[in-house]
């Protein structure tokens, strides 16, 4: 039996600043008494695509059309709190982001043929650049939840910078994912030689 491993393409989020502001925020959300399951501020991250289980052997197919995408490290800048679908019914709680959503979605619009091409089906949702903070359970407070939402619309976590394209391994333990790099590609590191 082969090991199937549960992995996603996506960005980190490298920098101690933004992470610690996401934190906080997430703090501020949970004092509103709803019922939320956070994403551990270390596994926030800027997600490109899920793939769900995968071969060792499509983790090199995968790393070879990572390799075909074409950006230079950009800005990433995070600002504001919405909800998917929306904030008056929320069920993801969510980042936004302002600089930096066009490059994402070039990578994104870049890597999906690929994607196909090797058997992944097309994401239903489409892409829509976002940093997930948290779930929301049940409807308890929500009505106090979207009051907090919609007065952040305009809150402000900090920028980082999108370098290294990331195929990342998600191990579900007891105390929640694990998440760690199995392939990266980072255009500006690649030495000619």
């Amino acid at each position: 039996m082969s090991e199937r491993i549960r992995s996603f393409l996506a960005f980190d989020i490298d920098v101690e600043e933004v992470t610690r502001r996401l934190a906080s925020i997430q703090k501020f959300l949970v004092q509103t008494g709803a019922d939320l399951k956070l994403v551990e501020p270390q596994n926030i991250h800027m997600t490109i695509r899920f793939l769900d289980d995968i071969s060792p052997v499509m983790v090199d197919k995968v790393f070879e059309e990572m390799k075909r995408v074409k950006f230079t490290p950009f800005t990433v800048v995070f600002k504001g709190l919405g909800a998917f679908p929306d904030v008056r019914s929320p069920r993801v709680l969510w980042v936004g982001i302002t600089q930096g959503a066009e490059q994402l979605k070039s990578v994104s619009s870049q890597i999906e043929p690929g994607l196909q091409k090797l058997g992944f089906a097309p994401d239903p949702k489409g892409f829509s650049p976002h940093l997930t903070i948290a779930r929301v359970r049940s409807g308890a407070n929500k009505v106090i939840l979207s009051d907090f939402m919609t007065k952040n619309v305009n809150h402000e976590f900090g920028s980082v910078t999108a370098s290294c394209f990331r195929l990342k391994k998600s191990d579900l333990t007891s105390n929640g994912p694990i998440y760690s790099t199995i392939r990266e590609f980072c255009p500006l590191t690649v030495t000619k030689g």
